[in-house]
């Protein structure tokens, strides 16, 4: 299965969800307030959250002033447009792909972190580059075994520290370690609880100084891993850790299981923090980098108006 089949297939639920929707609305003959009003109630249940689509919606009501638009069908692809500029990533977004790079991996227990860590050793070995993993998420019991059973499915090498080691410590090992075996990107489970900000910002800190002060080269990547099928309150957890680790990307998983992947949008929108990678299913393989405008295309792919179907 290629990329965009594989994105459409794991956003068939949310697609199903709103395709019914956004087809009746766009199908009607006039662009008028119950057709801004639906099109409000649509996006705000496929969780896009009410603060994002007051956005979407204020730029299609600009645009179709300044197009002169006359019909709802013509506004399709106004609107996709509108959610993309919601989306869009720096152009240096996967830089720290390309050399020596440490990946900070955050999230709550439950949402797929270790997963998504096995996932993107596996993405990063497929195209040739040596990767490592580090366990220093040392407070949940069985993380280490977790992890090293994804290092072995994914076959790349994994630094573990014992059981509420500091998890600093085992990033000081795993830098030396990659340094020394020449890899080419350190992964390293942190943080997976939220109860405390102020611990979990000095634990991030002083993770911190020591990549700074051991391999400052490297280039450095904080990707904080929220759950799409819990909707608005992956939004609050993501929002949170930002506070506390300065966050320079999202993972979001299990977009497969939800009808409401409008998350994806919500979260750049309103934390303009990046979506870097995706999770559209279960295997190894099926974490994705974030592509706005096929993500988009997927969403919308069965969401012709009625009239716009017959005509075609």
């Amino acid at each position: 299965m290629g990329f965009f089949d594989k994105l459409k297939n794991g956003l068939t639920k949310t697609r199903e969800n709103i395709a019914k929707s956004f087809g009746s609305v766009f199908g009607q003959t006039e662009i008028d307030e119950d057709f801004y009003e639906e099109l409000e109630e649509i996006l705000i249940m496929s969780d896009i959250g009410v603060a994002t689509t007051e956005k979407i919606l204020d730029d299609l009501k600009d645009k179709v002033k300044e197009q002169h638009l006359r019909s709802a069908s013509e506004c399709r692809g106004v609107l996709m447009d509108s959610i993309r500029e919601q989306m869009t990533l720096p152009d240096n977004a996967y830089d720290f792909e390309n050399g020596k790079a440490v990946i900070l991996v955050i999230g709550v227990n439950g949402v797929g972190k270790t997963t998504s860590i096995g996932k993107l050793a596996a993405i990063y070995k497929g195209e040739g580059r040596k990767v490592m993993m580090a366990a220093a998420d040392t407070f949940r019991a069985a993380a280490g075994e977790q992890l090293n059973e994804w290092a072995l499915r994914a076959g790349v090498d994994i630094i573990k520290g014992a059981d509420g080691q500091d998890p600093a410590s085992v990033v000081f090992d795993a830098v030396k370690s990659a340094k020394a075996r020449n890899v080419d990107i350190l992964i390293c489970d942190t943080a997976g609880r939220l109860h405390n900000k102020k611990n979990l910002m000095e634990e991030l800190k002083k993770i911190h100084r020591i990549i700074d002060k051991e391999y400052p080269e490297a280039a450095r990547e904080t990707l904080v891993v929220i759950d799409g099928t819990t909707g608005q309150n992956a939004l609050m957890q993501a929002r949170e850790f930002h506070e506390a680790a300065q966050a320079t990307g999202i993972i979001l998983t299990k977009l497969d299981g939800t009808a409401k992947g409008g998350i994806a949008i919500a979260v750049q929108s309103e934390l303009n923090i990046p979506v870097k990678y995706i999770g559209v299913g279960e295997g190894i393989d099926d974490l994705q980098r974030f592509d706005p405008g096929a993500f988009v295309e997927a969403m919308f792919e069965d969401s012709k108006g009625e009239e716009e179907d017959v005509n075609t």
